[in-house]
């Protein structure tokens, strides 16, 4: 059984603790797969240790479009009960993209992304919140 000194200890500590709402830290992604961040030159948080915010996670999202493909030759297939079907011949024409359509958006996090975390109450998970700088691996097409 913990002695009088010892309670009042904790309990020291414990207010001190609840009077810092919020401890926010810096690192950098060196693992996406398992997913390890570390913080400084000694603490590295493991998978288990983070709770991810969407801001850093690959995740779908509905969008309302409309637009049209580029204007391109190509052809498309004919099905024909009569003659058996053939190919139309090959036009520049364009095809309407419209609607609500789902789109993926790539937002997990890779080696090399600097994160800041949000150190929960007990100290024993960490939110990431989201990256601060851009990573230069990014990858895709841009017109």
């Amino acid at each position: 059984m913990p002695n009088a000194v010892e309670v009042v200890k904790k309990a020291a500590v414990e207010a001190v603790e609840a009077g810092k709402p919020v401890n926010l830290l810096f690192g950098e992604v060196i693992s996406a797969s398992p997913l390890k961040i570390q913080v400084d030159q000694k603490a590295i948080y493991t998978e288990k240790m983070l709770v991810l915010t969407r801001n850093v996670t690959d995740f779908e999202v509905d969008m309302t479009v409309s637009h049209q493909t580029v204007v391109i030759s190509h052809g498309h297939p004919v099905v024909d009960t009569y003659t058996g079907g053939g190919s139309a011949t090959p036009i520049d024409h364009n095809h309407p993209i419209k609607g609500r359509k789902k789109f993926k958006v790539h937002n997990a996090l890779v080696v090399g992304d600097w994160v800041v975390l949000a150190r929960m109450q007990k100290g024993k998970k960490f939110v990431v919140l989201d990256r601060i700088k851009a990573n230069p691996a990014l990858k895709g097409e841009w017109l």
